[in-house]
């Protein structure tokens, strides 16, 4: 199968779009989906019942990958795919107000929080004279990370539904999720 990716496309290929930013790119291309757009008639419940938290890294087509189609999960994305506040927020809303009873949690090869560390937190603030208020999350070894995230949303007191929590690291090459043992 081939991918074509905006990133596989030759720089300068479309004349036209030269003096465009890539924000202006994807407004025009929603106005192309939104032409042909008719409502699904769905709520924000997922059907699958399920929450996906994985790493916002670009090269993982969550959707594809999981088999999921519109409607299907809650996507949850941030560098690392780690299981900070914010996504313990989003967790306990999609199962409180929503109705999700799973959740998934997807780190992957290759990622870059590997090879960055909290010293990131540190150059910021010489560079612009605070100190970022959040952790890096960095980590060495995605499947220790997976089993961090594992606890912290198996032990979360918002979360009403732990038992169907289970983690993964995907891999970038193959395609293929392979599971982590949480213990």
């Amino acid at each position: 199968m081939d991918m074509t990716t905006s990133a596989s496309v030759p720089a300068g290929s479309d004349s036209a779009t030269v003096d465009h930013t890539v924000t202006d790119r994807l407004v025009e291309a929603n106005e192309r989906y939104a032409s042909a757009f008719s409502d699904p008639g769905m709520d924000a419940r997922p059907v699958q019942r399920v929450a996906v938290v994985a790493c916002m890294d670009a090269r993982i087509d969550l959707h594809a990958a999981l088999g999921l189609k519109l409607g299907d999960c809650h996507t949850i994305r941030n560098a690392g795919g780690v299981v900070t506040d914010d996504v313990i927020r989003s967790l306990t809303i999609s199962q409180r107000a929503l109705g999700t009873r799973s959740v998934a949690l997807i780190h992957h090869t290759n990622c870059g929080m590997e090879s960055i560390t909290e010293d990131f937190r540190h150059d910021l603030e010489l560079e612009v004279g605070q100190r970022p208020v959040w952790a890096v999350e960095a980590f060495r070894d995605a499947d220790q990370d997976v089993r961090q995230s594992i606890k912290r949303v198996r032990t979360s007191p918002f979360l009403l539904h732990t038992e169907d929590v289970r983690g993964f690291v995907f891999d970038v090459k193959t395609g293929l999720l392979r599971e982590v043992d949480p213990a």
